[in-house]
């Protein structure tokens, strides 16, 4: 059986991001989406997740990139000192963790703070994910984990993209396509933490290298090489509007690109498509 969770990330970025979303959903395209706590329009996106009960919705936690939900003064080893704000870049945020400078229980705090705002909200979560993948680092998923499982989640992303996956992308940029096979050395401790905590998660996901350049001819090459399993297609749709031109974000023009190109997977054989509630079923 081979089963398709089609996720967009960023949900609450931006008014146009959430309009893509849901129309995508309505589709039948789009099965799942990741919910930003603290972004322009994460309160219209929480209305509309709660008005679409058939939309799967996850916490993107941020650690990086981003403003903090809990007070700077509570959190000082991810935030800046001048700004209070996250480390700007995944790179900043990296060596900092590799010189010890991140604290596990400052990591598990803030993600329980953002999970547990949106189950406030009285939404029904069925994963997490964080932004940037941050989660593949062992240092980061452990205590992202911790504060997940808290909060009665048992489902995450499997950030890794497998090698088949990557094959079928060959446009993807070369950078890009080098990052993700450095990184990919950390996805036997993830399989392994991850299998240690309870927690389900997919088999892998799809479209990692593809990432600001994923168009038609790329969705259609991965939908017909996926093999069997469960996997993710991780997807950033939206309209490139005013509100996201003032959005830090490198993805703009993609958005677009993707919300139109996306309409190919409504028509893919043979995939059911599921959220993550699929994975685990205690969760529904």
């Amino acid at each position: 059986m081979r089963r398709l969770i089609v996720n967009a990330d960023d949900f609450g970025l931006t008014r146009g991001v959430n309009r893509a979303v849901m129309e995508l959903h309505d589709r039948r395209v789009l099965t799942s989406a990741t919910l930003m706590v603290k972004a322009s329009a994460t309160a219209d996106a929480i209305a509309l997740a709660a008005a679409n009960p058939s939309l799967g919705v996850g916490c993107h936690v941020v650690l990086v990139d981003g403003e903090p939900l809990r007070n700077a003064s509570q959190i000082p080893s991810l935030v800046d000192k001048q700004t209070g704000l996250f480390h700007a870049t995944l790179g900043s945020f990296v060596r900092a963790l590799l010189r010890g400078r991140i604290r596990a229980e400052e990591i598990e705090a803030e993600a329980a703070a953002q999970i547990g705002k949106l189950q406030q909200s009285g939404l029904r979560l069925t994963h997490i994910d964080t932004h940037k993948h941050t989660h593949m680092f062992p240092a980061i998923l452990k205590p992202v984990l911790r504060a997940a499982r808290a909060a009665g989640i048992c489902a995450v992303r499997n950030p890794f993209e497998p090698a088949w996956s990557r094959h079928a992308t060959p446009a993807a940029p070369l950078t890009r396509r080098m990052q993700v096979g450095l990184l990919h050395r950390l996805e036997p401790s993830f399989r392994r933490t991850v299998a240690e905590e309870g927690f389900s998660t997919p088999d892998g996901a799809l479209g990692i290298i593809a990432t600001g350049s994923l168009d038609e001819a790329a969705v259609s090459s991965l939908l017909q090489h996926m093999p069997e399993g469960t996997w993710e297609l991780v997807t950033h749709p939206g309209y490139n509007d005013a509100e996201l031109a003032r959005a830090h974000t490198r993805l703009k023009e993609s958005r677009e690109i993707e919300r139109r190109v996306l309409e190919v997977i409504a028509n893919a054989p043979d995939i059911e498509q599921v959220n993550f509630s699929a994975l685990s079923p205690e969760q529904r």
